[in-house]
């Protein structure tokens, strides 16, 4: 979603996967659920969703489903009769209607799709599921406005200071992990004191703050914001092929990458699967996995559970650090199997350490020590320091032929 006072999600209207935020600006409150109607039809989705077949959630450790845990997702409502997410999101605020729902509808889809990323329950026949199934939904409705739709004139949405206390109203209503598939730009960080305390309330808290870097790349780039601010995970997205979404936009702001094209997740209406792009939809990939880390790791504090996901991220195009892709691709069970010391950085999936033969080792002590005692000793001497220097020339081709991050050439 994209705030230049404005949120982007994906367009509903047109046919196409393309990316888009959720708007958030001065609006009054309604008293009709839907004024502009029921959410528009998108592409179906039937195959297995490419980012499942990444990581083949079926190798996370028996019970680790997010049980635990409670992610709020600040969004456009949930469509808590989807049969998907049937029993999984509890009672929540909507800051639209003055208290005429509890958040649990969504006239968009758009939260839909951001929640269902994260917890959506496996079903007979279907191949979608959330990463984080068993974890509760909290949702927060602040806004109908999204980017692309042609329905515009109905759209309501929150108020700078709204947001603010719907941030608020989730911690304190026992959100551990809060999703926000939402940006502001076009703005300074200053016009925004309200959402920014609120920001660091929910980090003082221990609250996981995952946030949608925005789709802006090709339109400005310009600073999406919570994203940039400290403390917030910001998360950028990806296509298919590991190589950043055009429009995912680039800045040190971006902590981490997930999924965010094609994406596949729950649409209101009966039993309806979407496939949505953007970085409204990569965000709650990485809430989920947070979701799945405080379950299996509950002594972490919420930067523990960050720095253990940026530790556990597989390789990305840009290399470590980059603005486009910061730590790299987030994995879910590598974020819960990897043994780390705190603090420690894990040693990336696609590093593969060499192998020793301890038999081969022995015998060559052995033949050093002989030859130790020879008078041949100086003459070995320049001969091993020939071979270590041979090696020491030849390891880094091997390594750069075993050990290429995923994606390059």
């Amino acid at each position: 979603m994209h705030l230049s006072r404005t949120l982007s999600a994906a367009s509903a209207t047109a046919l196409a996967c393309t990316a888009a935020l959720v708007g958030l600006t001065t609006a009054p409150a309604w008293a009709a659920p839907c004024p502009g109607g029921s959410p528009e039809p998108v592409p179906r989705a039937t195959a297995k969703p490419w980012a499942q077949q990444l990581w083949d959630l079926s190798r996370l450790p028996a019970g680790i489903d997010g049980r635990t845990e409670t992610v709020a997702v600040v969004d456009s409502g949930v469509a808590a009769s989807h049969p998907q997410l049937a029993g999984r999101v509890d009672p929540g605020l909507d800051v639209l209607t003055g208290g005429g729902t509890d958040g649990r509808q969504d006239c968009v889809g758009h939260g839909t799709e951001v929640a269902s990323i994260i917890a959506a329950r496996p079903v007979p026949g279907v191949e979608f599921r959330g990463i984080a199934p068993g974890a509760r939904i909290l949702p927060v409705r602040v806004s109908e406005r999204v980017g692309g739709q042609e329905k515009q004139e109905n759209a309501r949405h929150a108020e700078e200071p709204d947001l603010a206390r719907a941030i608020r109203w989730a911690v304190d209503h026992g959100a551990t992990v809060m999703n926000l598939s939402l940006s502001y730009t076009d703005v300074s960080p200053d016009s925004l004191p309200n959402v920014r305390a609120a920001i660091d309330y929910a980090l003082a808290k221990d609250v996981v703050v995952v946030a949608a870097a925005g789709n802006g790349k090709t339109s400005g780039n310009k600073t999406p914001y919570p994203a940039a601010w400290p403390g917030v995970l910001g998360v950028g997205a990806i296509s298919p092929d590991g190589q950043r979404l055009a429009q995912s936009q680039t800045g040190p702001y971006v902590d981490i990458v997930a999924p965010g094209e094609n994406v596949t997740g729950a649409w209101p209406g009966g039993g309806q699967l979407a496939n949505l792009s953007g970085t409204s939809y990569a965000a709650p990939m990485v809430a989920g996995a947070a979701a799945l880390v405080r379950q299996q790791f509950p002594h972490l504090n919420r930067e523990q559970v960050v720095r253990r996901l940026l530790a556990t991220a597989d390789p990305a195009p840009g290399g470590l650090g980059s603005e486009d892709y910061g730590a790299g691709i987030v994995d879910p069970v590598r974020a819960v199997t990897d043994v780390l010391d705190d603090g420690v950085r894990a040693t990336p999936a696609a590093l593969v350490p060499p192998k020793t033969d301890p038999a081969a080792e022995a015998a060559a002590a052995d033949a050093v020590e002989l030859r130790g005692r020879s008078l041949w000793l100086a003459g070995i001497g320049v001969a091993l320091a020939v071979l270590v220097l041979g090696l020491a020339l030849a390891l880094p081709n091997g390594i750069r032929r075993r050990w290429r991050p995923a994606g390059t050439p």
